[in-house]
């Protein structure tokens, strides 16, 4: 990867016209199965943006519930992009309404003009505080068909949508059928240093490039970086290994007396007593873990091996944990 970054031919990407940046957004919108798609610095940007060039100020979206664009994207859904964020309880299973919630919250678009207007439904593929959940291509569909009937709509967070594609065995594109937008990280399993896109039709990556700029995310000899995405994207299949070294933490946390569920992705999520103090005591042993829907979270990767995973394990049984 730093080989790639090393000898990346760059452009100023402002113009539009580093073609390094070029051929990641042409090879990242095929693989989504989208019309067009433009890089950007996070994802985090990248959910903005798209939420940014979708929504009118006041307008409410819906999301479900610990989703990253409500909680982990410091209200800019709400600040920045101007929009009046809902909450959706996972009654669909782990990461996801059932479509009746989503009908329900979207109420009637006939009521009094004072009325909040929904006009946007976000989800998440993977879902990350619901430890890694994929959402399958029927209930997509079903989600989907509901806020279209409603005249909504889609956004999908698919930070984690690489993650989604090997769990369930299809190419990404399978996963965005029918959505207006979606996010994509090459930063998480896949290893880049930095990067995103945001994909859609072409005319809204043209809305899109403008909100970039806005946001301080126009970077001229950026393919330095597009070239460690270029790498990362011929990774994908090389997260099934990461599902698996995921699997076996969990398992050898139960077998420690952890309450950890089978994860369907590389997310591991796991209830403790006191976050805080469990924390602290895993730094101690040199296990690094995060906070996450109050529950620890640990994230397996592809610099971690299967041996660090036994070590993992072992030093959390010597610190007696839970």
């Amino acid at each position: 990867m730093r080989r790639a970054m090393a000898s990346a031919e760059v452009g100023d990407n402002v113009i539009d016209v580093d073609p390094t940046v070029r051929e990641l957004e042409e090879r990242a919108a095929a693989v989504l199965g989208m019309p067009a798609a433009l890089w950007t610095p996070s994802g985090t940007m990248a959910n903005l943006i798209a939420l940014s060039v979708h929504l009118k100020r006041g307008d409410r979206f819906l999301a479900p519930n610990n989703a990253h664009v409500l909680n982990n994207e410091l209200g800019s859904a709400a600040w920045l992009a101007g929009g009046m964020p809902e909450a959706l309880p996972h009654d669909g299973g782990p990461g996801r309404p059932k479509p009746e919630t989503v009908a329900a919250a979207i109420g009637t678009r006939s009521g009094p003009y004072y009325a909040l207007r929904t006009t946007l439904l976000c989800l998440e593929n993977t879902h990350n505080a619901a430890g890694g959940a994929v959402i399958p291509p029927h209930e997509h569909a079903q989600l989907l068909s509901t806020a279209r009937q409603a005249g909504l709509q889609v956004h999908l967070d698919g930070a984690r949508v690489w993650h989604a594609a090997v769990a369930l065995g299809l190419p990404p594109a399978a996963l965005t059928v029918g959505v207006d937008s979606v996010s994509a990280c090459f930063s998480k399993g896949l290893g880049a240093p930095a990067g995103s896109v945001v994909a859609g039709s072409r005319e809204f990556v043209e809305r899109a490039r403008r909100m970039r700029q806005m946001l301080g995310g126009g970077m001229r000899q950026i393919g330095v970086l597009a070239a460690a995405c270029l790498v990362a994207l011929d990774r994908v299949p090389d997260l099934a290994a990461e599902h698996e070294k995921a699997r076996r933490l969990a398992d050898g946390l139960r077998e420690l007396g952890w309450q950890a569920d089978t994860p369907e992705t590389n997310i591991v999520l796991a209830p403790v007593a006191d976050i805080a103090v469990t924390l602290e005591s895993l730094q101690a042993q040199g296990v690094l873990a995060l906070p996450m829907a109050g529950k620890v979270r640990f994230v397996l990767h592809r610099d971690v091996s299967p041996a660090d995973v036994d070590e993992a394990l072992r030093r959390i049984k010597a610190g007696g944990h839970p």
